[in-house]
């Protein structure tokens, strides 16, 4: 069966039955060009050209995980992924192919804004034998949320339709094809994001908050809560951790995902870590509290390793720790993360002049309590193990427009963020 083929029976298994089909016409030129190769794709740098289409109306879709299956969804909230064999059940999916259709349904909406991968100044050239892992984190916003709870007032409700947005979602991620990719806000992850996602190749795990606001909204699709993804052929899965954070010995709303893979091509391990802590003003002390918490967790875990090579040395195993921290880097639990003993960097301070500076905002949106402009999401990695050889660009705010985010260009009030990352060579631990 052609590649073609393959994605519209795909969609035809994993989604509810077709209202219109996709639509015809020209494509959206937003994506970078992708190559086989080993431990799946290989990126060059996307020089992304975005369409100047700037009719907003909605284009008639295939749904792809509809409201059919929130008593599934309920149900599966306190269950880890399906087992493999489960997932080898979906055929592999031409990932070009599926950008396609994603193009096509999107045509009649604006381009995603034009991003570059940006190498950091302060590098140093270096001979590397392993190549780099692309981490993608992104708080991908809820649709419950978006629709019923979160009061976007400058963003047109149709613009939040989720039989378009999720395509914008797929978009994005398949546009840059993360090795590893880190979710906040995901309420439709059984029936859109884990059945997707397994037949591009990758293996994936979810946990809901115990008390998700989703339930709170009329029609919801279930609990929203964390999910992790990485390639299968690039890593194997060592270990998973379920963590419900606690705060005082008591447990608290906000949950983290930890896993730690050995990447099948240098056998050297790698902890990550995915979470969202608690959003809102006045609530800094608990966000603090609950860093500390998952901190404490990330030292017990990534010392228990060991070393898988000996390449490695005798410390502790490389950590990338992703999320939306609803937290300034002015706030204590951003402190706690950069003084860590676990030697914690921000990949995204690599962006500044002196790498000593986060964007100047990472989500940005308008309610009915005003507008807010903030930084909010990091990706923190072990800086004396790994070494960040790229980052895509943080979008100017002529880019985002005045509505602001989320948009009939953007699907998600917060920015995705994303970096390759590589292991340092030869002795590298600072003990």
């Amino acid at each position: 069966m052609n590649p073609a083929r393959r994605c519209s029976a795909l969609l035809s298994q994993l989604c509810a039955p077709s209202r219109g089909g996709t639509a015809a016409g020209s494509t959206r030129c937003c994506h970078s060009a992708v190559s086989g190769g080993e431990g799946g794709l290989k990126r060059t740098c996307p020089q992304l050209k975005p369409s100047r289409a700037s009719n907003t109306g909605a284009a008639s879709v295939c749904p792809m995980g509809g409201s059919s299956s929130r008593l599934f969804g309920t149900l599966a909230q306190s269950l880890n992924s399906a087992p493999l064999a489960q997932l080898e059940a979906y055929p592999d999916q031409d990932p070009e192919e599926l950008l396609r259709l994603c193009e096509e349904v999107l045509q009649r909406r604006p381009a995603r804004p034009h991003r570059n991968l940006v190498y950091p100044s302060s590098m140093a050239p270096r001979h590397k034998q392993n190549s780099s892992i692309r981490i993608m984190q992104w708080n991908i916003l809820a649709q419950a949320l978006g629709e019923g709870k979160d009061g976007f007032i400058r963003c047109p409700l149709d613009a939040l339709n989720w039989e378009e947005r999720k395509y914008l979602i797929l978009e994005e991620i398949l546009t840059h094809s993360p090795d590893i990719l880190c979710l906040q806000e995901v309420d439709h992850y059984y029936d859109t994001f884990q059945p997707i996602m397994a037949s591009l190749g990758y293996q994936g795990s979810f946990l809901a908050k115990p008390w998700s606001p989703c339930l709170d909204v009329e029609q919801n699709n279930g609990p929203d809560g964390c999910a992790l993804f990485y390639r299968r052929s690039r890593f194997s899965l060592q270990a998973t951790a379920h963590l419900r954070l606690s705060a005082m010995m008591l447990p608290t709303n906000q949950v983290a995902i930890v896993q730690t893979l050995s990447c099948r091509a240098t056998g050297r391990r790698l902890c990550v870590a995915v979470t969202h802590l608690k959003a809102r003003s006045g609530w800094e002390r608990l966000r603090s509290v609950q860093g500390a918490d998952l901190l404490q967790s990330l030292r017990s875990i990534t010392s228990q390793g060991g070393p898988s090579s000996p390449e490695e040395g005798a410390g502790p195993v490389p950590l990338v720790v992703c999320g939306d921290f609803n937290a300034e880097p002015s706030e204590d639990v951003y402190r706690r993360f950069s003084s860590s003993t676990l030697r914690l960097d921000s990949a995204y301070k690599m962006l500044s002049s002196d790498g000593q500076t986060e964007p100047a905002y990472t989500s940005w949106k308008i309610r009915p309590s005003g507008e807010s402009c903030s930084t909010l999401d990091y990706i923190w990695y072990t800086h004396d193990a790994l070494s960040v050889d790229c980052l895509l660009d943080i979008p100017t705010e002529e880019q985002i427009g005045p509505d602001r985010l989320p948009s009939y260009h953007y699907p998600s009030d917060h920015l995705s963020l994303l970096c390759d990352l590589s292991f340092r060579e030869g002795p590298h631990m600072l003990m």
